[in-house]
């Protein structure tokens, strides 16, 4: 190469370095907060959040790079949610992932503006998150955690792992209206096939070990823990509590039957936040939550602990074997 040609080579390099510079110093970053009502250093929270964040690089968006994401966490401290809600609107965010119906609640009591992403939001409508399910009209749209009808499926497939049980003690949250809403399905569905059941509405976790042991005095009963952020915080707890009285139960995710819980039946909510990355892509080029349609769960996950069934006494029916997504053994 003439010694002309190669300053000119270097030359138009060096012109070009500062101009690549430049555009990827005005690439805009992007700004996503994040609203939960469950711990931040929960294990399964933690799973939940690698998945919407390795979906958004897979997207094209890179926390760091042409993104920045701001989490809250609030428990399930109501003041704390308000605040925190506040504070990530006070950042203004492109858009925010709401997780959970009580984050849906307090972002929307701040604002009406904000695009909002929601997942494990239990009746959009009845909460009056959005207008109707194919068209939110609002500034919030996202995936709901289940229909309610599956609460009643839980006491069958129950009933199906145990045919002598006869009384059956829901937990839930009263505070929560999806705690009251998943009761009320249970309990219609209880006569048509000869079970009883009882509401244990805890105040604090020694009152749910003190009212699980007052059930399990009499014979025959099974237990079935409905969604919300108590019951995925105090997993471990509800299932020892369950082995240590001989109580059958079922539970609404994959991750109580992998910790050692009988059955499991409900939707895969890492897929609901894999989901809910690509609702934010959407969002961030240009999309409104108001033309995205709410979306329910399409396929719910059967998973039996056959060591925790043999630790019970308990025969799995072959049909529920067959029909089951998972077993482990």
């Amino acid at each position: 190469m003439k010694r002309r040609e190669f300053i000119s080579l270097v030359g138009s390099a060096v012109a070009a370095w500062p101009l690549a510079a430049r555009s990827q110093q005005s690439e805009r970053v992007r700004r996503i907060g994040v609203l939960t009502g469950i711990a931040g250093d929960d294990s399964e929270s933690k799973a939940r959040d690698a998945a919407f964040v390795k979906e958004l690089q897979r997207l094209g968006w890179t926390d760091g790079r042409n993104l920045r994401i701001d989490y809250r966490s609030a428990g399930d401290n109501a003041a704390e949610g308000r605040k925190y809600a506040a504070e990530l609107i006070a950042l203004e965010p492109d858009v925010i992932l709401a997780i959970g119906t009580i984050s849906v609640s307090h972002l929307l009591q701040a604002t009406r503006s904000v695009p909002i992403v929601f997942t494990l939001a239990v009746d959009p409508v009845g909460a009056a998150f959005v207008e109707s399910l194919a068209q939110p009209g609002g500034n919030a749209t996202g995936f709901m955690m289940f229909d309610y009808n599956l609460a009643g499926k839980w006491l069958e497939r129950l009933k199906q792992v145990v045919p002598s049980m006869t009384r059956a003690a829901v937990l839930r949250d009263p505070a929560l209206p999806a705690g009251i809403g998943q009761f009320a399905v249970i309990q219609a569905v209880a006569p048509t096939i000869g079970v009883d059941v009882t509401p244990i509405d805890p105040h604090n976790t020694d009152d749910m070990e003190r009212a699980v042991a007052r059930f399990a005095r009499t014979q025959d009963g099974g237990l079935i823990l409905t969604a919300g952020p108590s019951s995925v915080v105090n997993r471990d707890r509800i299932i020892a509590l369950a082995a240590r009285y001989q109580l059958p139960a079922i539970y609404f995710e994959r991750f109580f039957s992998a910790a050692g819980g009988l059955i499991s039946y409900g939707p895969n909510f890492i897929d609901e936040f894999r989901q809910a990355a690509g609702y934010v892509d959407r969002i961030l080029r240009g999309e409104k939550p108001a033309a995205l349609p709410v979306q329910a769960p399409t396929r719910y996950e059967l998973v039996i602990n056959l060591k925790t069934a043999k630790a019970l006494g308990l025969t799995v029916p072959p049909t529920l074997m067959a029909g089951a997504d998972e077993v482990i053994e």
